[in-house]
């Protein structure tokens, strides 16, 4: 991480160096693997619902183009420019994440409000929340630690915690969003870490937590006791769950179905694969294979082989992007940097540990393969600022 801050380099809109290649490339290169991907897994359900084999293919193509154009030219864009907005964005986050939320403007699917509605367009704000909170949180954690305040807990700790309290909330409870919550809050705490709060007071904030969440359901159990065939009923539903995870032929029809399907997906790829197109599970067995399972159909087609270059293609991201974080001239672009290094690497380890059974389900997307317009478009344009980050690392 950059020790030393650079003054000298003037804030132009534009910044001139040359970018990191190597990041530009591989992303080029899991893009494309991506979309050929999305185009062989969603295939016979698009046919299924709506008599076209390559609705889905067409739209994440179509994604991907907007998404490359728009990473090109944030590519370009000096991203201090974001630190003189970044109250702005700060409000205009919360401000989406709210209305989606709590507005008849948010579309509710499947029990959670995760859609923002405008008519001529919608998406996913919590996408863009990822994003905007990682440079509004590299804005103040530079700002604490330039004024000699990172290892003092009320105001290197807590003050930041405070800020990220309304987007944990907002997700989790309002949007009934889970893993985005705990993808922010880890990406954010990676942040302070890196800058250089001390371990302690994460141990601390962590006990406190721990004991106000007990004295909590303690204090609310005696003023609203449970009804004992109700708290049984919860009780067997979380143990259910649990099962399932680690048994999942526990319930082979119900919630075990997906797992089996995407496990029966990966044991079918053996070493190099079926081929590409050649998925069996894809054929209405395994539930949306082109959404947070689609690496299953990866090692389905291309086997043990396919992923393990996949994975390596991720693994060279992050080492890029740790490379970057450290070569930035200033804290501010460290802090991005590593943020967005850790949201895409984090979301790829999670996502492969749950179609692999190592994690119970979660709803997390694989960066630039799964399914969807504005999580793609958001990562390629995220990705335009660490490469723009890149441009500046010569210039010390």
């Amino acid at each position: 991480m950059a020790r030393k801050e650079k003054k000298d380099r003037k804030l132009a809109f534009f910044t001139k160096g040359s970018m990191d290649y190597i990041i530009l490339t591989v992303v080029l290169i899991i893009l494309a693997c991506g979309i050929i991907m999305v185009l062989s897994a969603s295939a016979p359900s698009s046919l299924s619902e709506s008599g076209d084999s390559y609705k889905y293919f067409r739209r994440q193509a179509g994604a991907a183009g907007i998404g490359i154009v728009a990473m090109l030219i944030v590519s370009k864009i000096d991203y201090r420019i974001y630190k003189k907005f970044n109250w702005i964005i700060y409000i205009v986050v919360i401000a989406l994440l709210a209305i989606t939320a709590y507005t008849p403007l948010g579309t509710e699917d499947k029990g959670a409000k995760r859609w923002l509605n405008l008519g001529f367009i919608s998406f996913q704000p919590s996408e863009l929340a990822k994003t905007g909170f990682i440079i509004f949180f590299a804005s103040l954690l530079s700002d604490i630690k330039r004024a000699g305040n990172i290892k003092k807990f009320w105001k290197g700790f807590v003050l930041p915690m405070a800020f990220l309290a309304p987007i944990v909330v907002i997700v989790y409870k309002g949007q009934n969003h889970l893993s985005a919550t705990l993808l922010i809050a880890a990406v954010t705490c990676v942040q302070m870490f890196v800058v250089g709060v001390p371990l302690r007071h994460f141990i601390i904030a962590g006990v406190a937590g721990v004991l106000a969440f007990l004295s909590y359901k303690g204090i609310d159990g005696y003023l609203h006791p449970v009804d004992p065939a109700e708290a049984a009923e919860k009780e067997n539903f979380r143990a259910g769950r649990m099962k399932v995870w680690r048994d999942p032929f526990s319930d082979p029809t119900g919630k075990g179905w997906q797992i089996i399907q995407s496990l029966y997906a990966i044991a079918s790829g053996s070493l190099f694969g079926l081929g590409f197109g050649e998925s069996r599970q894809k054929y209405l067995y395994l539930p949306e294979p082109h959404n947070d399972f689609i690496f299953a159909v990866v090692a389905e087609e291309t086997g043990f082989f396919g992923c393990v270059i996949v994975i390596l293609l991720f693994a060279i991201f992050v080492w890029r992007g740790i490379i970057i974080a450290m070569k930035s001239p200033d804290t501010f672009g460290s802090l991005i940097a590593i943020g967005i290094t850790v949201l895409i690497g984090l979301q790829t380890i999670v996502n492969v540990a749950v179609v692999t059974g190592t994690i119970p389900v979660t709803g997390m997307p694989l960066p630039f393969f799964s399914y969807g317009g504005t999580a793609l478009v958001v990562n390629l344009a995220t990705v335009g600022i660490l490469l723009n980050i890149s441009r500046t690392c010569k210039q010390k």
